[in-house]
């Protein structure tokens, strides 16, 4: 597994990956700054009119899940924009994934050259999935905040969410471009030690500031020759039975 990292961190510099590399980056980039955005403007509504228009429209019975909200999203607010990127940017480049994973993927496939190229992965299907999982990290790593003053228990359960959500899907998105998705996912829970495994070296990754803006890049070589070895093994076994 550790020669699958530094192959892809190898890769991720070399000429066929530096404009990918760019893309990613930037999207990344933009895809942050709107949050960030939207963050701030939510916060500062529901800090004034907000939370008394909710209150109003829902009754008096939400007035302490209101409460907790608003502390959470004042704690996010004071956390400070690089420790809000460092929680934003698994949701981030979770979308960008799905917008760059078959041309990132393609890349890292070609250096199998005995091998043929995965089939593309649907655009629809693919930013469903980078969608569906920034919105399942989101929510994952909102859930975290409350728990970042416990003796620093929010810091190892986001890190340890992060290291799930990222190996599942960037694993799904380098497995789904040689078998069906069902099959892909099947695969996933067959190995679920190695990928997890796996996705705590992503969720290092995406942990160090300015460098995690390529974690698409690297999650994504990254799966794809930890699914070689993976699906390798089991075509070895399949075939030593016969």
């Amino acid at each position: 597994m550790l020669d699958a990292a530094v192959k892809a961190l190898n890769q991720m510099l070399s000429p066929p990956f530096r404009a990918v590399l760019l893309k990613s980056m930037g999207l990344a980039v933009v895809l942050l700054i709107v949050v960030a955005i939207g963050l701030h403007r939510l916060i500062a509504w529901l800090s004034s009119s907000g939370g008394a228009w909710v209150e109003g429209t829902l009754g008096s019975g939400v007035e302490i899940p209101l409460t907790i909200a608003l502390w959470i999203l004042t704690i996010v607010a004071a956390l400070g924009l690089v420790v809000g990127a460092i929680f934003l940017m698994p949701a981030a480049t979770a979308m960008v994934a799905g917008v760059f994973a078959d041309e990132i993927a393609e890349l890292a496939e070609r250096t199998y050259p005995a091998d043929p190229v995965g089939t593309p992965v649907s655009i629809p299907r693919a930013l469903v999935e980078g969608i569906k999982f920034a919105l399942v990290s989101v929510g994952v790593y909102v859930c975290a905040v409350p728990f970042l003053f416990v003796a620093g228990l929010g810091v190892l359960i986001f890190f340890f969410a992060t290291a799930y959500l990222q190996g599942r899907q960037y694993f799904e998105l380098a497995a789904m471009r040689f078998h069906p998705a069902a099959e892909a996912k099947a695969l996933r829970k067959a190995h679920k030690g190695t990928v997890f495994a796996a996705g705590m070296l992503i969720a290092a990754f995406v942990s160090i500031p300015i460098v995690n803006l390529a974690t698409p890049l690297f999650g994504t070589a990254f799966m794809v020759h930890v699914h070689k070895r993976l699906h390798g093994a089991q075509r070895e076994r399949l075939a030593d039975r016969r």
